[in-house]
């Protein structure tokens, strides 16, 4: 409410436990947040819809070339050998993660400073611009170079994260988590649905793109334009974004009396009390243990879903001879699609119920268990032809995207759960940095190991691709015994 002085004052929320009165100042985006959570009991919808389309933006260029990208470098001319396309697939799947892993924790560092809405419109116009130069990619460098800069240009997933945790109350940060990871996972089958149906428009749509037009010439350029020009549309709809960082300047003093009252019931470090400006330390991201061993164990995963990404790809468009499936670009883009909408569904109607009964790390721990078995069953699924496969292949990939989100959902929830507000940008920063780091190998590893199965078809232990599989579970195995004590250390519930 207004005083004489034209002030206001607003009760708002600590946390389930603790209300404090403390000065609103009406120019400060957090506040207006933190004001919003306290008086608004709901759903904050259009918050959310930020987070889902900017999340989309930043997830769309990651796998929209995995069911190109073999007959991309085939028309390189780099591979010597059919064999040896997956080891250069591999390369410029890689340079995408190498590139955020070199910017992610100074994107997050950036979003603690000057605030959230700066980096995701930075991120947005980069994929705009450079996800059309990989369009029109001539050669094997410059896919190398483009993909690289759109890694180390969009820092959109790390901020998001964190505003997704500040725009909800407490009782509706799973849900927050649930559409990054929602955002996350569509936008990682959406993605390779536009570059499998779009790719090559001149073969696939011959009357509507002639071999002399611009998408006849550079057949990889129109999926690239479609995401371009989607990241250009939430550029500018993401100049209305709500700001979540705080910024007291000018009021330093009152600005004090506010975090006073925002920290009291969490673990403020102390100080000797002698000095009112001392300034209280920030504790150290990399000495917090829940913090790290969710993130350690989060990269894990993340290293196993990347490199999953790349082989299914290139497993189900190689030969059936070489024990793939013979797919078209088309044909993946339509598993993927089926496995997106499904993904939709589970997250927004499930995941949350779920979580809220049994807890993120259950769920974690329960998705690397089924994934185990699933995968194992992929070498028996391409022995199957026709509808029987087209069935069991749609199921199989719809499961495994859900098992996926499933998991890395609960261990976002744990990350930023882990550290305060003011912390958070930079700890998903180093969450973004590690996971970038495990997600470049991931593909480049994928396409090496791919290859080298497929040189192997008769060999007599775990012969082709059975090979693959293995390697893949072995990953999923050690990222369920990271889950389990003494490993993974749970935050403490006070922290906000």
């Amino acid at each position: 409410m207004a005083d004489e002085n034209g002030t206001r004052e607003a009760l708002l929320l600590k946390n389930e436990h603790n209300i404090n009165n403390y000065k609103y100042f009406e120019d400060c985006p957090g506040c207006k947040i933190e004001l919003f959570k306290a008086t608004n009991t709901g759903v904050p919808y259009k918050h959310l819809f930020f987070v889902c389309v900017a999340i989309l933006v930043a997830s769309l260029p990651i796998s929209s070339l995995f069911p190109f990208l073999y007959f991309m470098i085939q028309d390189f001319h780099i591979a010597e050998k059919e064999e040896d396309i997956g080891y250069y697939a591999g390369y410029v799947g890689s340079a995408f993660m190498f590139g955020r892993a070199s910017t992610s924790f100074l994107w997050g560092i950036i979003a603690d400073r000057y605030g959230r809405k700066p980096v995701i419109l930075f991120g947005a116009m980069a994929v705009v611009i450079f996800n059309t130069l990989f369009g029109f990619s001539t050669n094997f460098w410059m896919a190398v170079c483009t993909r690289f800069l759109i890694g180390s240009l969009c820092g959109i997933i790390g901020p998001m994260r964190a505003y997704a945790s500040e725009a909800c109350r407490k009782e509706y940060q799973a849900l927050g988590m649930a559409i990054v990871s929602v955002s996350w996972g569509i936008g990682l089958v959406i993605g390779p649905a536009l570059g499998g149906f779009l790719a090559q428009p001149a073969e696939k749509y011959p009357n509507l793109f002639p071999k002399d037009s611009l998408f006849g010439r550079f057949p990889y350029l129109l999926p690239c334009v479609l995401i371009s020009v989607f990241s250009l549309a939430v550029f500018v709809f993401c100049c209305w974004l709500p700001e979540t960082l705080h910024n007291h300047k000018g009021n330093e003093k009152e600005s004090d009396d506010v975090y006073d009252a925002l920290e009291a019931t969490t673990h403020k470090p102390q100080t000797n009390g002698t000095d009112k400006n001392s300034t209280i330390s920030k504790p150290s991201l990399l000495k917090n243990w829940p913090l790290m061993s969710s993130i350690i164990a989060y990269c894990v995963f993340q290293l196993h879903d990347m490199a999953y990404s790349e082989i299914f790809s290139l497993w189900a468009v190689s030969p059936r001879r070489n024990g793939g499936l013979s797919y078209t670009t088309a044909d993946v883009g339509e598993v993927l699609a089926l496995s997106g909408l499904g993904l939709l569904l589970f997250q927004l109607f499930v995941y949350p119920v779920v979580e809220r009964n049994v807890g993120p790390v259950m769920i974690s721990r329960v998705g690397a268990v089924i994934t185990i078995p699933l995968l194992s069953s992929y070498t028996f699924i391409a022995m199957l032809k026709g509808l029987s496969l087209t069935l069991v292949l749609d199921s199989a990939s719809i499961l495994k995207n859900a098992l996926s989100v499933s998991i890395t959902t609960g261990l976002f929830l744990l990350q930023n759960r882990a550290v305060k507000q003011e912390q958070r940008g930079a700890a998903n920063g180093i969450s973004m940095t590690g996971q970038s780091l495990f997600k470049a190998f991931g593909p480049a590893a994928g396409g090496a190991f791919f290859s080298w199965a497929q040189k192997r078809q008769d060999a007599s232990f775990l012969p082709g691709d059975q090979m693959v599989f293995f390697i893949l579970n072995v990953i999923e195995v050690i990222g369920l015994l990271m889950t389990f004590n003494p490993f993974l250390a749970l935050p403490d519930e006070n922290i906000s």
